[in-house]
Order: structure tokens, then C-alpha cells, then sequence
């Protein structure tokens, strides 16, 4: 094991500093030498390929990428987000239901809740909060902040169909569904909204954010890989998501700075959208 993990290290370091020379040929070689060394792909190599456009893009970031990616930064994830990459997402969701929607709710459900800032920020409007996180160091920090009445330690999607199959009388449907940054973790977003379908309750509210890119204004394509090895999606293809989820009625579509990457702002979307 010791021998695979320092083999996909050098593979990884050395691709790397191949891609960040230009010479994408080569570390494209590397990126696949990494997926043969680790199928699971915690290193993200099948982001990066597609990035270059030197791979098909996954419909989804691989799990244990994302769960590495986030456990890596739980430490300082909040001076690093809220910091040096300017996001503040929670916050602007937040104040938005604050002065317009601010229910009270019931059950609130967050979604790839990180350290809790969602949490943090909406606990005083629902009677009862869950928070939802793939890292589970992440879902540590979120504890401690004691934000939530319930923590779990699962992918967005698994949780959600484990949810509504489980039969358990205190997995009851949520009035406030909230994912925000998770996304940017996620191409195709069917089984998702399938999933937040089958959670939310008769009038519940749905909050997400994405990020986007002009190229996907012309509506030819829903969803592609950024250059910064994440997922943008188009405005069509949100509503769309919205309507299939049961969400049609768009409250708030509010183009945004989801967060600066190396000083440069990333635009996206702030969504609300409620049932009829």
C-alpha cells in the first residue's frame, strides 16, 4: 500500500508541474498513470483530464476526491473560503430569506454543510436542522459549532435515496433544502434533484448555488468542467433542474460571485426556488 501511495504522489507531483508548464500531453500521461494506480480517483486525475480536455468529463467529481479534497482543508476551511477566496454564499442566501422568506421552517436540510456556516446562518428560522457532509472532518468542525440537530457523514446523493427509502418514522421530508457549493462537485444534477424530490415536503423552498461560464449562455451544452477542475452549469439548466424537482417557481435567480480563484472573480447563480 505504502509503495502505491508514494508511486501515485510522484505520479500526481510530477503531472503537476507537467500541466503548469504547458506540456499537457505529458501530464495527461501521468493523470491516467494516477486513475490506474487508484481507481477511486482521489487525486481528482479525471477532473484534471477534462479540464485540459484531455478526457470525457465525469458526470460527477469522484467521491473520494471530494472527501480527501475537503478532510485536506477542514482545519482552516473557513479562513480559507471566507478569506483569501471571498465566499460568501451562506451569507447572501441567508440574508435573502431573512428579509423575504423567512419561513419559520420546520425541517431544515443542508447539503454538503461543510463546517456549518449554512447552518450557522439559518438556525434561527427552522425548528430542526440536518447537515450533510461527504468529509468527515468537516462534519467535526460542523459539530462543534452545534448548529445542527443531526449530522451525517455521506455523498449528497446516497444520502438523500437512503433517506427516502430508510422507512424510519424520524426521516421525515424537509421544508428547507439548502446546497450551497456542492454544485461545483456535481455535472449531471438529475439524480440530485431526483433525490431533493423525493425529500421536500408539499410547499417546501429549495436554495443552491452554482457556478457558470459564458460559453454555456448559448444553452448548447448544461454542464462542462471548468479550467479550475470544477462543475458549471447553464441558467437553463438550473430552472430546468428546479421544475423537475418539483420547484418551479424561481423566487431568486441572481447572477453572483461564488468566490475569487488566484484574485480573479467566478461568476454563478444564487437560486430560490419554492413549490406551488
Amino acid at each position: 500500500m505504502t509503495e502505491t501511495t508514494d508511486a501515485l504522489a510522484d505520479a500526481y507531483n510530477a503531472a503537476l508541474a507537467h500541466e503548469k508548464a504547458g506540456q499537457t500531453a505529458e501530464a495527461a500521461a501521468l493523470y491516467r498513470q494516477c486513475l490506474a494506480l487508484d481507481p477511486a480517483d482521489r487525486c481528482g486525475a479525471a477532473m484534471r483530464l477534462a479540464s485540459m480536455g484531455m478526457g470525457d468529463a465525469p458526470e460527477k467529481a469522484a467521491d473520494a476526491y471530494v472527501a480527501t479534497l475537503f478532510d485536506q482543508h477542514a482545519e482552516d476551511f473557513d479562513d480559507i473560503l471566507t478569506g483569501a477566496l471571498g465566499y460568501a454564499v451562506p451569507m447572501q442566501a441567508a440574508e435573502w430569506l431573512k428579509a423575504t422568506r423567512p419561513g419559520p421552517y420546520g425541517r431544515l436540510l443542508d447539503l454538503g454543510c461543510g463546517t456549518g456556516l449554512s447552518g450557522m446562518m439559518l438556525m434561527e428560522l427552522c425548528a430542526h436542522a440536518t447537515g450533510v457532509d461527504i468529509a468527515e472532518q468537516m462534519v467535526e468542525k460542523a459539530d462543534e459549532r452545534a448548529a445542527y440537530d443531526a449530522l451525517y457523514v455521506n455523498e449528497a446523493v446516497h444520502f438523500l435515496d437512503e433517506w427516502a427509502k430508510s422507512g424510519d418514522p424520524d426521516h421525515q421530508p424537509f421544508d428547507l433544502i439548502v446546497a450551497t457549493d456542492v454544485l461545483p462537485y456535481i455535472g449531471a444534477l438529475e439524480p440530485l434533484f431526483d433525490g431533493i424530490a423525493a425529500n421536500a415536503t408539499a410547499d417546501a423552498r429549495l436554495v443552491v448555488s452554482a457556478e457558470t461560464l459564458p460559453a454555456l449562455a448559448d444553452g448548447d451544452k448544461d454542464w462542462t468542467v471548468t479550467p479550475h477542475q470544477r462543475f458549471a452549469h447553464s441558467a437553463d439548466y438550473l430552472r430546468t433542474m428546479c421544475a423537475r424537482a418539483g420547484f418551479p417557481d424561481i423566487e431568486l435567480f441572481e447572477p453572483i460571485t461564488v468566490r475569487l480563484e488566484q484574485g480573479a472573480p467566478i461568476p454563478g447563480f444564487l437560486v430560490v426556488a419554492a413549490r406551488p
